[in-house]
Order: structure tokens, then sequence, then C-alpha cells
């Protein structure tokens, strides 16, 4: 059933159907635009949104002979309305589709149900049916594919599936390439990057790894990109256990580390809450030599500044010392970590010094609540049950002592010390 004769149908049976015209996006309906009605726009409710769910899966089903960009010229003919923009069917059909399922507008129980199974079930038949295009061409043919095919099946992989035919279309392509072609060279590095990317994008993790393997069946080159985008999950699934395996995967395929790494490394061992990872994996980057970002030593500074042990507090100046070596002036991060370094050796003078080099930064207010409110409950809590009075004593006299020797020094603060006289340690 073509496009059109679907708006027909929908008409027939829904009398209220009617032009819109300046459609607000906060409305709950979403908009289609036709050739033959320019500039008027048909609101589709949630009753008209299901005659599409049931009628749209026919026309894949119909479609199946006709090629990919004939079909979804027949389904997503027109012009969506999609959160403001206007998504063309002259370029990126295949967008539009992903704009209906993502749709600010459409029913949440379509959206997540029958949009996303009209989508999967599309996915899934294109990227069958690339794969099937490019292995007969290796293996049957014997001639060399178009480049865009490859391309285009790593843009359609949406599941484990997916993943599967394309680390299988790698393996014939290889082959082919040594065989045929004599060429012995693995893939180009941005090919390898986006395959990383896939199997990320569809959590097919154990495939991801594959990507970082030096010596493989796939003509893969294990990279830098490749495993930011592991360590990147990882980072958004707060998984250590990837981080370990990934970084294991690095040192045995000589990928060399780098500062953007060590961001990624750091901020995954600091919201795990590991700081054995984090000594462990900082000691690799400096000894490989990796210049260290601002970022990194913030993370890294933070995290010794908030365990309060006194080994911690030595490391604390440890990492300051080659922060300093590398840069000379302080981030709010990294100034503010050694003030606590101070106040934990009850030197409250020296902490107000310190953050007086970054008083001109506006987040020095904000900082400063979070030191009086929030640090000195996250180190307390993380001492000996025989050490956490004694600190808390020397806490709430030393903090005190600091906000006064920032009004001596010429620091206007509107930090409340009676949140930190209350706070029950």
């Amino acid at each position: 059933m073509g496009f059109r004769r679907l708006l027909v149908e929908v008409s027939r049976q829904h009398s209220q159907l009617r032009p819109v015209k300046n459609l607000l996006p906060c409305s709950y309906h979403t908009s289609l635009k036709f050739g033959g009605n320019a500039g008027s726009y048909y609101p589709i409710n949630h009753f008209i949104l299901e005659l599409l769910v049931k009628v749209l899966p026919t026309c894949f089903q119909q479609s199946r002979t006709l090629s990919t960009s004939n079909m979804l010229n027949d389904v997503v003919e027109g012009i969506i309305l999609f959160r403001g923009d206007y998504v063309r069917s002259g370029s990126h059909r295949y967008t539009i589709l992903t704009a209906l399922l993502s749709s600010e507008f459409v029913c949440s129980f379509y959206k997540g149900y029958r949009c996303l199974e009209m989508f999967i079930r599309f996915n899934a038949e294109a990227a069958k049916e690339l794969h099937d295009k490019l292995v007969k061409s290796v293996v049957e043919q014997r001639t060399a594919p178009p480049n865009n095919l490859l391309w285009t099946l790593i843009e359609k992989c949406a599941n484990r599936e997916d993943i599967k035919l394309l680390f299988n279309v790698l393996e014939n392509l290889r082959k082919f390439r040594l065989s045929n072609l004599r060429i012995f060279e693995n893939f180009n590095d941005n090919l390898c990057r986006e395959i990383s990317k896939a199997c990320v994008r569809v959590e097919a993790i154990d495939f991801g790894k594959k990507t970082l393997w030096k010596h493989n069946v796939y003509g893969l080159t294990p990279s830098v990109a490749s495993a930011h985008s592991l360590l990147l999950y990882a980072k958004e699934h707060n998984n250590a256990n990837l981080l370990v395996d990934v970084m294991k995967l690095l040192k045995a395929n000589d990928v060399p580390l780098q500062p953007g790494t060590a961001d990624i490394v750091f901020s995954i061992c600091y919201n795990t809450d590991r700081w054995d990872l984090m000594s462990k994996y900082a000691k690799r980057f400096v000894k490989a030599g990796a210049k260290l970002r601002r970022t990194s030593f913030d993370t890294w500074m933070t995290f010794a500044a908030k365990l309060g042990a006194d080994r911690d507090i030595d490391n604390l100046w440890k990492i300051e010392k080659l922060r300093s070596g590398l840069m000379k002036t302080h981030t709010i991060g990294s100034a503010f970590s050694c003030a606590k370094g101070f106040l934990l050796e009850h030197k409250p003078e020296e902490a107000a010094a310190m953050i007086q080099v970054v008083t001109q930064r506006p987040e020095i207010m904000a900082e400063l609540e979070k030191l009086v409110r929030e640090w000195p409950l996250e180190v307390i809590k993380r001492q000996k049950d025989e050490d956490k009075m004694a600190m808390a004593a020397g806490l709430q006299q030393d903090i005190p002592a600091m906000i006064h020797s920032l009004s001596g020094l010429g620091v206007k603060t509107s930090v409340k010390m009676d949140d930190l006289t209350k706070t029950p340690f």
C-alpha cells in the first residue's frame, strides 16, 4: 500500500483529520507533510498512529522484492516534522525512520513497541541483504564489491546478529584481498574505528574487543580510537571489569597510551571508586610518557584528596609535584585538592593561600560550598572507626580557620559555617 493510499485510508476512517499550521513543538501530535498539500500539516493522534503501525509492516512485507530505496520512498514519502526540524525525504530516508522511532511527539507505547518493532525488522532485513551481496561478490563471483556496501552494512548493524554478519563479511573480504588482490595490509583505521563503534552501539562487547587484537582474521588494526569506543561504554555503565579487559588488550597488542585515554580511564576509576586501578594505570601512563591533561590531574588529585589517610596525602603531594612540572598554573580542581591536603595536615593558612590562587574563577563559591558540606563527610567515612572522631574534630576546627584566613586575604565568602558544625560526623 503506497503512502498516499495510506493517507486516504486514514482520512476515511478519521474525519477529524485537518490541516494545521504553526504546530507547536510541545504538542503531543506529530505531523506529516505531503507533496500535494504544500504548507499543510496533518496532526497524527493516537488513533491515526495506530493505523500507521498496523499498515506499515504490510508495506515492508510487500516491498521485500523491491530495492531498499524504493521501499523507503513508498513508506516515508514526504517530510516528517521532527523536534522542530524538517527532515527531507530526498536525503537520508533511513534517518526518517529513526526520527519516527525517536520522536518526542509519538505516544510512548507505540514509540517503545510498535515503531521499534518495525525499525528492527527493517534493519535486520537490510543488514542481511547487504551481507548476502558482499559474500556473493567475494566468494562466488570473485570480484571486489563496491566499497560503500561495507560502510553501509556497518551503519545498519542494529543487534548482535548483524554484528556476526559483519564479522563474517570481514573474514571473507580479508581472504579475498589476500588471495585475489594480493593486498596484505589491514583495513584502514577509519573503517576499524567505525566497526568498534558499531559493536558498542549494539552492546556486542565481545566482538568489540576483537578490534583490539593485533593478530586476527578480520583485517582489523587495533587503535586508540577503537579502545576509546569500548572505554566510553565502560564509563557510561560504570564497568570497571571492562576497563581492566581493555587495558590488558592495549598492553598485549602494543597499542600506545594517549592522554585522551587517561581522561577516560581516570574517570571510570573515580566513578567506580577504584583507587587501586587508578594508582595502577596512572603509573602505566606516566611510565609510557603520556602527557596527562589538566582534567586527568584534576580527577587523580580529587580522588586522592577524598581518601584522607596519611599515605594518600603523600600520594597527593607526589601527584602535585608531577603536575607542577608539566603546567605552572592551577585549575579549580587541583587547587582545592591541595587545599584539602593542607586541611588534613592541619594547615588551614596554607589551604587558604592555595584557594586564593584561583579566587578569580567564578566557580570558587560552589567549590567552597562542597568543601564545607560534602567533602568532610566523604573523607571521614573512609577512615577507620577509631580515627573518625579525631578527624572530624580536626576538620571542624581547621575549616573555619581556613575561611577566616581567606577573609584576611581579601577573599569574600558566603559559606555558612553552621552547616559544618551541625554535620553529624
